[in-house]
């Protein structure tokens, strides 16, 4: 059983590049292309003037007649505020050719009360369109199943009833296929109407004209199946606003963001989004053209839009704001100050809290450094990011202030993509004894705020970096190892063997020379082989996390027999 064909409207203009040449009212007009007719205006028709007669005919029966090439470009762009004014009366307009056009009509006829009622609204607004941009035209609306039967309807001006195209179609000519190798043959077997042809059957049709002859069949017998594309409307979301004298001063340059923003924030409310990004641009009397792009975690507000178009046109009138190639302020006043959202995401809205916006005090943070990043440039604000990692140096990142925080996967080349299995180096525990938790030493494990977990980690955020150093990140990482000194009980240095097993439990710690401090808890080793292959700079450590008697907690490392503090724990 074969889907019903959709419930199509058309808008049909006859001789639309023509019209789309016009010059003057009741001119005649023709387009020509091959030095042939392939346009001509309703001036042009009317003394006899039709397409597909040579050039020097058309002059004979029209001495003033003007002659214009043919440009798809022109009929293109002259068509395209008539599509946008059939989308004002019904939205979602697929564009076939210029002068023709598609939308479904159910719910428009469902909207105005009916599909005469609904063709007489399009007609009425294409017409007033033509009038406004001074074209004479003809248009012609119908209604019918399926795109092609709209087409076909939209020619004549008729309103096909429900389940009536296959009637509608049966007299029609064959030319309407727009196939002329098909149609040629058709004509010469005596099959001159579309009624004709689709009584033929479809697998004799099939077999004697191929794919493109079973489609024209269907399309004669009504069954018209291609859905409707429609096309997606560009949203303009941009708003600008002219000074008539130029701006030079921080106050007009504050006026013109609030209206700005108000007015881009309105606009993205209208159409259901909200920004993340925002683009200013400017432009001084003398053509100076200035651009920055400004970036937020979440949605801008009106406030923060304003925020933004204050500070970078402060920046740019005071002469702090560096752009690439621009040095110093303009030479002459702001003339043209436009903003442009973009990040686009849907406007879902957020809940305030009961007494008002939460996070005022990070709202005045944010707005602070937004402001300096204004006067200074988009690198000068920076904030540290943790990403995946084994060494703690190298894992913060200095991210432009508003940029995304998201961590970025690093990976060392060769690193494979698979997670690896955990597992815990041989002797680096006790074994667990019934009624005392597994630990280190007798010591506590690690746990909560402090760095805990044994075996391989993986980054914040990032994929599994073997021999990393388990949540959460040291506080202080320090610009050049301390040297340190881990002992056992017996005062014995505590090693690694190649195994990865430690010698002896750690009990005591020195650090830099300093007193020994009594270990209450331990984690590790965590060992790293980075670029074996490489002698000169490959390296083999093992890394401990531990925690004294006096609570400070530390992250050292064990390279060649010597001990290093490397980061410690807030």
């Amino acid at each position: 059983m074969r889907p019903v064909p959709t419930r199509m409207l058309a808008v049909h203009i006859p001789d639309w590049p023509a019209v789309a040449a016009g010059r003057r009212p009741g001119e005649a007009v023709a387009v020509l292309a091959a030095n042939q007719v392939h346009s001509a205006g309703p001036a042009a028709r009317a003394r006899g003037v039709h397409p597909g007669l040579r050039r020097r005919e058309a002059q004979a029966r029209c001495p003033d007649l003007v002659l214009v090439p043919a440009d798809p470009d022109r009929d293109a762009r002259a068509f395209e505020p008539v599509v946008a004014t059939v989308e004002g009366v019904v939205p979602g307009a697929e564009v076939v050719r210029p002068g023709d056009c598609l939308v479904r009509s159910r719910g428009a006829a469902r909207y105005f009360g009916g599909d005469g009622v609904a063709v007489a609204q399009v007609r009425g607004a294409v017409e007033a369109c033509l009038e406004n941009a001074d074209l004479q035209a003809v248009v012609r609306v119908g209604v019918a199943d399926g795109p092609f039967a709209a087409l076909a309807a939209a020619r004549l001006g008729r309103i096909v009833p429900p389940g009536g195209t296959p009637g509608f179609l049966a007299p029609l000519p064959v030319e309407l296929l727009d196939r002329p190798e098909l149609v040629d043959v058709l004509r010469r077997l005596g099959l001159a109407t579309l009624g004709a042809f689709a009584g033929l059957p479809a697998a004799d049709v099939l077999a004697r004209f191929g794919p493109d002859g079973a489609v024209a069949h269907r399309l004669a017998r009504g069954e018209d199946e291609r859905p409707l594309t429609p096309r997606e409307r560009p949203l303009d979301l941009s708003v600008s606003v002219e000074f008539e004298a130029p701006a030079e001063r921080v106050e007009q340059a504050a006026f013109a963001a609030r209206r700005l923003a108000e007015q881009a924030q309105e606009r993205l409310r209208d159409s259901g989004l909200a920004c993340t990004r925002i683009v200013i641009e400017a432009e001084t009397e003398h053509g100076e053209r200035r651009q920055r792009v400004w970036r937020h975690d979440g949605p801008l507000s009106v406030a923060g839009i304003t925020d933004r178009v204050r500070w970078q046109l402060d920046g740019w009138l005071t002469g702090t704001a560096q752009e690439p190639g621009l040095t110093g302020r303009p030479t002459s006043g702001l003339v043209l100050v436009r903003v442009t959202p973009e990040g686009l995401l849907p406007g879902d809205g957020r809940q305030l809290g009961l007494w008002g916006e939460p996070g005022a005090a990070s709202g005045r943070v944010d707005r602070a450094l937004t402001r300096v990043q204004g006067l200074l440039g988009p690198g000068a604000v920076t904030i540290p990011v943790v990403e995946g990692g084994r060494d703690p140096s190298r894992r913060v990142r200095l991210v432009p202030w508003g940029e995304p925080r998201e961590p970025a996967e690093l990976r060392e080349p060769g690193e494979s993509r698979e997670p690896a299995k955990p597992r815990e180096p041989a002797g680096s525990r006790e074994p667990a004894k019934a009624g005392r938790p597994r630990g280190h030493g007798g010591g506590p494990r690690i746990r909560g705020g402090r760095p805990g977990g044994c075996g391989r980690a993986r980054g914040e955020g990032a994929p599994p970096w073997p021999g990393a150093v388990p949540a959460p990140a040291p506080a202080t990482v320090h610009d050049e190892p301390l040297p340190a000194l881990v002992l056992d009980e017996g005062g014995e240095p505590v090693g690694v063997s190649g195994r990865c097993t430690v010698t002896a439990s750690p009990a005591w710690l020195s650090v830099d020379g300093a007193a020994p401090t009594r270990i209450t808890g331990w984690a590790g080793p965590w060992p790293v082989d980075e670029r074996w292959w490489d002698p000169a700079v490959g390296r083999r450590r093992a890394r401990f996390q531990l925690v004294a008697a006096d609570g400070s907690a530390s992250l050292l490392f064990v390279e060649i027999g010597r001990w290093w503090l490397e980061a410690t724990y807030d």
